[in-house]
């Protein structure tokens, strides 16, 4: 009996010391990727904005409820954002006519002015613009965010590419020559289900292609078709990215790229910004009876088809596979019948990413909608849903296959995306813990946040410069 004390004794130690080894092994880990997180530039590519969120009263100085603000940033140590003017499809009988493209530009406007109105007016001491690697870098070393532009949907371009030139002025460096629907200037994703109307990019796409070069306005093919991609290769001087796409090995979905169209990137020396976009990184499917709920709650608090239901965009909100943005902020339906637009939320005259239609409700209702959320989840409860480590497969896969100098980081954040672990600004570091679990340096993680797409920035406007 004694003998088998000394024994018992002997393992319950051995386990302890064990577990205190395995514990300590971890601190020191999470102690080095907390070191590399305050030391590396932290760049996500894609976020999307209400400008009813940049107004005096109501502004990124404080936590909207929505997923990336100042307060998160700081938070999670997200030190850089591309803030996204994004002016949805128009699909309506008139949508290709200078009316619907005047209606598109002004939308744009709005957004381009709302984040100047921030980094000029509501918080130039804590947030700066940066048009160049270089301001990005001297701000982020003066202790502020660092902001950028990029738009999402060459649409309000209309047929005068001019406007690139004048977008470049406001402060773009990187536009989509398409989005969820086909623009006048490329097919975009959506048409592998839905059919094609030029197969690739249309006569004025490829001009435009010319002018971004000239511009030095980054080009993005996160949402064109593929076969825009491939002609958008054949045509550009300078280097390109993907602002937010994930692996198609991995997740079967039409904005995800394929081995071909990354194999295609290297080549051409641009980067994928990998997104943390679930139903992107990992196909799930909702159960027809929680999708109905889902639906039925949105419009119960009138929320666009799509909406996050909560304010990390997590298990409730996570809003479906195609990724698509409703522009509209919940407002009623207008009296007129819009030509532009389609259906609701379609058109462009809304106030931005999905994510900022929660950000909208009050704190009342939000905490309505939480309650009655958490009662479907118990009813109808969701599939698995996408995780950082399954994120990071994503990022494995692209270095493996196309190397570190090719690979980036973005979130997609109050436009959809969000993953379990990395769900807002504040949970930034997830990511990096999870990038030095799996073995990569700091200066490894330095290039996968930051540096490989100021990389490509700094080319194109380099192109640029030589081209003018």
């Amino acid at each position: 009996m004694r003998h088998f004390s000394r024994v018992f004794y002997a393992a319950t130690l051995a386990a302890l010391l064990g577990t205190a080894a395995l514990l300590a092994q971890d601190d020191a880990l999470t102690a080095k990727a907390r070191g590399i997180h305050e030391r590396v530039m932290t760049l996500d590519t894609h976020n999307d904005i209400s400008p009813n969120n940049f107004t005096d009263e109501r502004n990124y100085t404080t936590d909207l409820g929505n997923q990336v603000n100042l307060p998160k940033m700081i938070k999670g140590g997200l030190d850089a954002s591309f803030f996204i003017v994004y002016v949805g499809q128009d699909t309506g009988p008139a949508a290709f006519t200078q009316a619907c493209y005047d209606r598109a530009y002004k939308s744009a406007v709005e957004k381009f002015e709302a984040i100047h109105r921030l980094t000029e007016k509501i918080a130039p001491d804590k947030i700066g613009l940066a048009l160049t690697s270089d301001d990005a870098r001297r701000i982020y070393k003066s202790g502020r965010k660092v902001a950028f532009i990029g738009v999402e949907n060459g649409y309000p371009l209309g047929e005068d590419l001019g406007r690139i030139k004048e977008f470049h002025d406001r402060g773009a460096r990187y536009l989509s020559l398409a989005h969820n629907g086909h623009s006048q200037l490329s097919d975009s994703n959506t048409g592998e289900t839905q059919g094609w109307k030029w197969n690739g990019l249309s006569p004025l796409g490829k001009q435009a292609i010319a002018e971004l070069n000239r511009a030095g306005i980054m080009i993005d093919v996160s949402h064109p078709s593929k076969e825009s991609m491939m002609q958008t290769l054949q045509l550009t001087k300078a280097p390109i990215i993907a602002s937010h796409s994930a692996v198609r090995k991995l997740a079967n979905h039409s904005r995800n790229l394929d081995d071909e169209q990354l194999l295609a990137l290297k080549k051409n020396g641009g980067v994928m910004q990998t997104v943390a976009f679930a139903s992107y990184v990992k196909v799930a499917s909702d159960s027809p009876e929680r999708t109905a709920a889902l639906a039925g709650l949105r419009k119960e608090f009138g929320l666009p088809e799509g909406s996050p239901l909560n304010a990390g965009g997590g298990r409730g909100g996570r809003g479906g596979g195609g990724g698509g943005r409703a522009a509209g902020r919940g407002e009623a339906p207008a009296a007129e019948p819009n030509p532009c637009a389609a259906q609701r939320g379609a058109g462009p005259g809304g106030g931005g990413g999905r994510g900022n239609a929660l950000a909208e409700l009050s704190e009342e209702r939000r905490a309505e909608l939480q309650t009655k959320l958490t009662a479907l989840n118990e009813k109808f409860p969701a599939p698995a849903r996408a995780t950082v480590k399954d994120f990071v497969n994503h990022i494995d896969y692209a270095v493996k296959l196309i190397g570190i100098d090719h690979v980036g980081i973005s979130s997609d954040f109050d436009g959809g995306g969000g993953v379990d672990g990395w769900n807002g600004a504040d949970e930034t570091f997830n990511v990096t813990l999870e990038l030095v679990r799996r073995g990569y340096t700091e200066a490894q993680i330095a290039k996968l946040w930051s540096g490989n797409l100021l990389r490509v920035l700094d080319e194109v406007q380099a192109v640029a410069k030589r081209l003018r």
